[in-house]
């Protein structure tokens, strides 16, 4: 069974990246208002069909989620394989950087890392085979449509970071009690940055195989962040300090 892309964003993105789509599916009575002119202009020039049918056909396909009028069914997401993702940097000509997923289960979490990760130019996601959230309809929603540009590996997350330190890809992971600031840790060579998930963190099996733990400074009441947040800020400063060789961007800010 065909799974399907909702939201102006998401369909937008999966048009333009190239994924197969079966229709777009429209409301009747739905105006794409703003930009949203651009998805039906790119369903044209790609030939997708465009069909109008009763908003409730809708809700039935997107199991009641916000799917703002639009819809479009696409083949199953096809997952990528870490040596993948690795031929990506060789192909940019960049030291590899990868965002590690460590049992992220909230789809929105999810969604918005792929998102952080896709932005701040990583090169792929790892996410396990098991017990974790995997790249759904509301993910990609939640992702505003990245999942259409990143490769995401759905593999046994311990096994890949043996493969990554073998060759020579420093494993930095998030944690409450890292023993540096996240700040103060080298991000510019080749790096996965490892995120745990929404409730116990870091697992003991991918703790043990990350060469850094840091942390993020915590001065107000609450514990820790969002997992999606916490992943996102040290994403954005790998960036920033990787930055000197990326376009309009100042790595000495």
């Amino acid at each position: 069974m065909p799974d399907v892309v909702y939201g102006w964003n998401a369909v937008a993105e999966a048009l333009e990246s190239g994924e197969q789509l079966d229709e777009v599916l429209m409301a009747e009575g739905a105006s794409p208002g703003g930009g949203h002119g651009r998805t039906l202009k790119l369903a044209r020039k790609r030939g997708v069909p465009l069909r109008r049918v009763p908003r409730a056909a809708l809700d039935r396909l997107s199991d009641g989620a916000v799917h703002q009028g639009i819809l479009a069914k696409v083949a199953d997401y096809a997952y990528r394989d870490l040596n993948e993702i690795l031929a990506v940097a060789i192909r940019r000509g960049e030291p590899p950087f990868l965002l590690v997923l460590d049992a992220i289960q909230d789809v929105h979490n999810l969604g918005a890392l792929i998102r952080s990760a896709e932005a701040a130019g990583a090169h792929g996601v790892l996410i396990p085979t098991h017990h974790a959230a995997g790249v759904t309809p509301a993910v990609r929603k939640a992702s505003s449509g990245a999942v259409s540009h990143i490769a995401v590996a759905r593999t046994d997350l311990a096994e890949a970071l043996e493969i990554l330190r073998a060759r020579d890809v420093r494993v930095v992971g998030l944690a409450e009690d890292g023993e540096r600031a996240y700040t103060g840790v080298d991000l510019t060579g080749p790096v996965a940055l490892v995120v745990g998930s929404e409730g116990r963190g870091l697992s003991a099996a991918v703790a043990r195989r990350c060469d850094l733990l840091v942390r993020l400074p915590m001065v107000g009441r609450v514990e820790s962040l969002n997992a999606g947040v916490a992943g996102s800020i040290v994403l954005y400063e790998a960036l920033r300090q990787r930055g000197s060789g990326v376009a309009g961007i100042d790595a000495s800010v």
